[in-house]
């Protein structure tokens, strides 16, 4: 009897040590989590449109930190000129989520926790491919806005660290780049007026259901309804769960700055009126107000050195071509002394006939330009067109 119970208490702690090994991975495995934060925007034109991260704990290493591919500098020699022109460098950042939390705690920015559902092996993988990326030979890449940023880095190097396939399954309605630019620029007039200008007509063609993941709350939305189709070909959900980690307090209003009360279409209009009054009574009086051209022509002129710049040197894919560089080019600026020199002389301009000719043509094609253009252009466009027809009024009335 004796001998049968210690035969049995032998069995019994074999089997006890082939199991405890196990439950010990079991339990190292479940410390991990990974998942993915979106940020919700903030009231800086570079924070408009929200923010991602990818966030890794292991409780068991006291591990809990937020790799964030969005860190930049704007003390970096040359950044206005190199973000202008294309060419800014962006790196991977790895800072204690503790900290991350904060910084949009402060920022009065919700942040979203979609908590991925990854076998161990894809954990570790996916874990080796960030830390690999943090080496200082490998963090630093070339960003671009709407094809290589800090949201579509994180969609890569999950997909990345999957056996098998993700499978979106969203819908797909058309819609543009700008189209998903303006969603987030409402209440920003000012900002969405000059990124407008900014953009040509590549901005304006449709594009698919991954391109729009560029945008980190449609990352967000494409990460719910997807799917991991593995190597096995069992399909299982991409995300566990989704919860709000971070909570805004207070709803921001729009900007707020000196523009802030009046949108650019009601300045523009402004300014319409103002040419309108000053042109009439130029005409009336047979006075060029040679000044307004200066102004006007002046105003158009730097603009176009910033659209031409964009067009012609910006490794930007989606400036070029843009056909507000009729109505913005450097032209007017380079002109403008000869312009006020014939003017104060009173002679003959051909620059403006030419001007008119173009600019006309510019309102009757308006409809056609494969290219969206801000309504607030037009009033600008009428000033000029004003400013052109009243010196050809003048110099038919002395002929």
């Amino acid at each position: 009897m004796l001998k049968r119970t210690i035969y049995t208490l032998y069995i019994i702690g074999f089997f006890l040590l082939l199991f405890l090994p196990t439950k010990a991975n079991a339990n190292t495995v479940d410390s991990v989590r990974v998942s993915l934060l979106t940020c919700s925007p903030g009231t800086e034109i570079y924070s408009l449109f929200g923010h991602t991260a990818i966030r890794y704990e292991n409780l068991e290493k006291g591990v809990d930190v937020a790799f964030n591919y969005g860190m930049f500098s704007f003390n970096s020699p040359n950044f206005i000129f190199r973000f202008v022109k294309g060419e800014t460098d962006y790196e991977l950042g790895v800072v204690d989520f503790s900290y991350f939390e904060r910084e949009y705690a402060m920022r009065n920015s919700s942040v979203y926790q979609q908590t991925l559902n990854l076998q161990p092996e894809e954990k570790e993988k996916l874990w080796q491919i960030l830390t690999e990326n943090y080496q200082p030979e490998n963090r630093v890449y070339r960003y671009n806005f709407f094809f290589d940023n800090c949201t579509t880095r994180a969609r890569d190097k999950i997909e990345e660290c999957i056996y098998g396939t993700v499978n979106y399954q969203g819908n797909n309605i058309k819609k543009t780049f700008r189209d998903i630019i303006h969603e987030y620029t409402k209440g920003f007039p000012w900002s969405e007026f000059g990124i407008d200008i900014c953009l040509g007509s590549e901005a304006d063609k449709p594009i698919g259901f991954r391109q729009k993941m560029f945008s980190p709350f449609y990352l967000l939305h494409a990460m719910d309804s997807a799917k991991i189709k593995e190597l096995s070909g069992k399909n299982r959900v991409m995300i566990k769960e989704t919860q709000e980690i971070v909570t805004r307090s207070i709803e921001e209003k729009g900007e707020d700055n000196l523009f802030s009360s009046i949108s650019p279409m009601v300045a523009m209009g402004l300014l319409l009126l103002f040419t309108l009054l000053f042109t009439v009574l130029g005409v009336w009086k047979g006075m060029s107000f040679w000044w307004l051209d200066i102004l006007l022509f002046g105003i158009v002129g730097l603009a176009g050195c910033v659209i031409a710049f964009l067009v012609f040197f910006s490794v930007h894919p989606t400036v070029s071509p843009n056909y507000l560089l009729v109505l913005l080019n450097p032209i007017p600026l380079i002109y403008l002394p000869f312009m006020t020199y014939l003017a104060i002389k009173r002679r003959k301009d051909y620059y403006h006939l030419i001007n008119f000719i173009v600019l006309t043509l510019f309102i009757l094609l308006w409809g056609i330009i494969p290219q969206e253009i801000s309504s607030a252009i037009l009033p600008l466009t009428l000033c000029l067109l004003l400013r052109s027809a009243s010196n050809l009024i003048l110099t038919y009335k002395r002929k």
